[in-house]
């Protein structure tokens, strides 16, 4: 019996609102020192969100075991549910009864310009969780989550001997340098975008060759550019798969790093494991949210033979 793999991070809801104006015809630019406006917004919808939820959504998909390990809150009810209906584990979930759950509003008009307002809930308390109280674990992600909780768990899974993949995120710009390279020296691999990843260098001081050598792999994602795995000494290039529609970015990247750990939990050697996180991140990209693309692991090894010719299990 093979042991989960731990998806720290946030549990959130996502708010997004459709202006149909545009901002800029509203907001004076010599009066935005004292800004009272109000923008009409026909059409409201939630999504289900949070990094460690949609990690875990395109890892359950594959066929992997991800148990997540975070803080709702008080209004959470239905998205624990929602996670069981899934095959989720959810036993690592702690409920903060007197707080929100995280909850991202946007409000976008007709250019795509966003006003954006993050309420963190219940993601403050991240650190109240224990990777202790998780049982044997094969592998572990640190994504985005509260401050705290983040500096936390990653002493926890270097403590017990885990493996883990440290994934800054929107919560970079939280921690200093030498918090960055604590992170770092803790960690198995590192995963970031090449804008997070340029702000590791300048706030670590040290070179791409340096991280590299400190990891067992670095991973730097470039968009529409593909991916690089620098591992045991060597650069693996990972081209995008061509999505059928790019519909929403939102959760790309989450999907992505499914595919990373999905790979490491099963022993693909790099390039396999980079090519899936790829193809995880195209499928993704063609429809609206981090949690209402669908597939099965046969139909992912199909897609994944037709655009690498080899299947991958």
């Amino acid at each position: 019996m093979t042991h989960p793999t731990l998806i720290c991070g946030s549990l959130a809801f996502d708010k997004i609102m459709q202006y149909h104006g545009r901002f800029g015809d509203t907001l004076l630019a010599d009066q935005l020192h004292r800004v009272n406006v109000s923008f009409l917004v026909p059409t409201l919808r939630t999504e289900y969100g949070g990094c460690s939820a949609n990690i875990a959504y395109n890892l359950n998909m594959l066929g992997g075991d991800p148990l997540i390990m975070a803080t709702i809150g008080q209004d959470g009810a239905d998205y624990l549910e929602r996670l069981r209906n899934f095959g989720i584990k959810t036993r690592a979930i702690k409920t903060i009864g007197d707080a929100y759950t995280a909850q991202c509003f946007v409000t976008a008009d007709q250019d795509n310009n966003q006003i954006n307002a993050f309420h963190p809930g219940a993601m403050q308390f991240s650190h109240e969780n224990n990777v202790a109280d998780c049982g044997p674990l094969r592998v572990a992600i640190i994504a985005p989550d509260g401050r705290d909780g983040m500096l936390k768990h990653a002493r926890d899974c270097a403590a017990q001997g885990i493996p883990f993949m440290f994934d800054p995120g929107q919560q970079l710009p939280m921690f200093s340098g030498e918090e960055l390279l604590s992170f770092i020296d803790q960690a198995t691999y590192l995963a970031a975008n090449d804008y997070e990843f340029e702000m590791i260098v300048d706030r670590t001081g040290l070179t791409l060759e340096q991280i590299a050598s400190r990891l067992d792999a670095l991973v730097i994602t470039r968009g529409e550019k593909g991916s690089e795995i620098y591992a045991g000494g060597e650069r693996y290039d990972i081209p995008v798969v061509p999505a059928a529609s790019i519909v929403d970015p939102t959760g790309c990247g989450d999907a992505y790093r499914a595919g990373l750990l999905y790979g490491i939990a099963q022993g693909y050697d790099w390039k396999t494991t980079g090519r899936l996180a790829s193809l995880l991140g195209s499928i993704k990209i063609g429809h609206q949210g981090g949690q209402n693309h669908k597939f099965t692991p046969s139909e992912i090894a199909d897609k994944f033979e037709a655009a690498f010719g080899y299947r991958f299990k």
